[in-house]
């Protein structure tokens, strides 16, 4: 899993509340596997209308912000079904972080796992952090994972809280199986132990 410590990127706004997960990569595209691309399937029925065509509206086709690395959502994001492929589509797209005043707690969950940060602001603070882009669009945020911050060009700034275990694995690229491989040497130990303790097992 690739580190996260920081990201500066121009911010693409999506203002809609409730976005599931179904909406973020639909069912349909979920047979196949990961090594896919799962980056195209993201917000499908959104970004493309029936034939394939690019919805022009849609902010993802616009530019700057197909190449944007930060999406500033609304309030519940990923919510709806457990499917961890809706990380997926966002990274696979690009986008390492997702900043919004609430998340679905799976999505949340699975976010952490897959090296995308969710950044949760108040709620007064989002609709700031949307006016402040909405005035330059073309600015660069830079969402800091250290000092967990998230920074305007102008210089203001807005901190968020990460819980300091999932803080830490995400700034050092590490999924649920790295932090155990971390503990490889006291796993090792402890089944020769048992091998000599418990010959019969």
């Amino acid at each position: 899993m690739e580190p996260f410590t920081r990201v500066s990127s121009v911010a693409a706004v999506l203002t809609m509340p409730n976005v599931d997960t179904d909406r973020i990569v639909p069912a349909k595209f979920l047979h196949n596997p990961r090594s896919a691309g799962y980056g195209q399937f993201l917000f499908r029925d959104l970004r493309l209308d029936a034939d394939g065509n690019e919805r022009p509206d849609f902010v993802l086709n616009q530019t700057p912000y197909r190449s944007a690395r930060i999406l500033i959502a609304d309030a519940n994001f990923g919510c709806g079904s457990s499917r961890e492929a809706a990380v997926w589509a966002l990274y696979g797209f690009g986008i390492r972080t997702v900043i919004a005043s609430s998340f679905g707690d799976i999505f949340f969950e699975n976010s952490f796992k897959n090296g995308l940060l969710p950044a949760v602001l108040p709620e007064a603070e989002l609709l700031r952090l949307r006016a402040a882009v909405a005035a330059d669009p073309l600015a660069l945020l830079q969402v800091d994972l250290e000092q967990q911050t998230v920074s305007l060009s102008s210089g203001e700034v807005f901190r968020f809280e990460v819980d300091a275990f999932k803080r830490n694995s995400l700034l050092l690229g590490l999924d649920d199986i790295g932090v155990t491989l971390q503990h490889e040497g006291a796993i090792d130990a402890f089944e020769r132990q048992r091998k000599v303790q418990t010959p019969w097992l």
